[in-house]
């Protein structure tokens, strides 16, 4: 199997930039399927804050569920997918696992390594980034609010927690210091800071719903909405991690979240969800979904201030 280079300079719309040349393969796997062997992305150097907003098209585009063409850097170079894991056991912050009801018994304390079992980790699939990644360079736990305005995006509190782990034979090492990229539409499905090219919105300068945290014993946090929809996808959030961001080169993984069609009746039965109507897509029309979508849904718990969820990636960086 072979990986493209990837440009981390690039216009803040661009799926994945593929640049001319393979490089070795780097694998990702489950913390429990060590040996499962997928692949993750090389990349440069990070580009500067997206400022102007991006434009992106509605129709035909990397986030359009018909999408088996726009599946991801890993896909258009004929690969198939990477691996991650999703979290049940042990994590990284205990209580914070806890709390979204997900988290196992044991934190990891530290960077000491975690036993392989301990985190109950299955292969993962890589997605593609879509049309409207910006590289904000936000750094913020809480991502809800535009920081122009400081008008916070209303909508059900959904508290994200994710736990990013190297696999080292039969242990989990918290990665320190991995940037994890979070963005998502708002309640009636608008994402900041692009235009949409079938004219669904225009939000350039706006930044809500983006921003990024820096892995701390292997764990970040975030507090954002849950999502709306948008005609053609089912309800999902996107994520970068970039294990060494600063380097000119640095191990990429990109991917989707998504959520139990019952956990989504509930909640867009609320306001302003219900204001929109209900979604036209499910989990199963979506394209892009059923390239190993069931893999990636969160594990949502009902908590006091709205909802929370945890998620654990294992990853083996060759």
């Amino acid at each position: 199997m072979k990986i493209r280079k990837v440009l981390r300079n690039r216009s803040s719309r661009r799926e994945t930039i593929l640049a001319l040349g393979a490089v070795g393969v780097t694998a990702l796997v489950g913390c429990g399927s060590v040996g499962e062997a997928g692949q993750v992305t090389t990349g440069g150097t990070p580009g500067a804050s997206g400022a102007g907003g991006a434009s992106a098209g509605a129709s035909g585009g990397s986030d359009n569920a018909g999408g088996g063409s726009g599946a991801s850097s890993a896909a258009t170079s004929g690969s198939g997918g990477t691996a991650v894991g999703e979290g049940g056991g042990g994590g990284a912050g205990g209580a914070a696992g806890s709390d979204a009801g997900s988290g196992g018994a044991a934190g990891a304390g530290g960077s000491s390594a975690i036993d392989a079992g301990a985190i109950s980790c299955v292969v993962k699939p890589q997605q593609t980034e879509g049309p409207y990644f910006v590289d904000e360079r936000l750094n913020r736990s809480d991502i809800r609010s535009d920081p122009g305005t400081a008008a916070v995006s209303p909508g059900a509190q959904l508290r994200l927690v994710l736990g990013i782990y190297r696999v080292d034979g039969r242990a989990c090492v918290p990665i320190e210091n991995a940037l994890i990229d979070l963005w998502q539409c708002d309640a009636l499905g608008v994402y900041s800071d692009v235009r949409d090219g079938g004219g669904l919105f225009d939000t350039r300068g706006k930044k809500f719903l983006r921003g990024y945290q820096l892995t701390k014993d292997g764990r970040v946090e975030f507090i954002t909405i849950y999502p709306g929809w948008y005609p053609g996808r089912t309800v999902h959030i996107h994520f970068k991690i970039r294990t060494n961001a600063a380097a000119a080169q640095g191990d990429e993984f990109t991917s989707q979240l998504y959520f139990e069609e019952s956990m989504t009746d509930e909640v867009h039965a609320l306001a302003p969800y219900n204001t929109k109507g209900r979604r036209t897509t499910m989990n199963t029309d979506d394209g892009i979904f059923r390239q190993g979508g069931t893999q990636l849904i969160l594990p949502v718990t009902k908590v006091a201030q709205g909802y929370a969820t945890r998620f654990d990636l294992g990853l083996m960086i060759a």
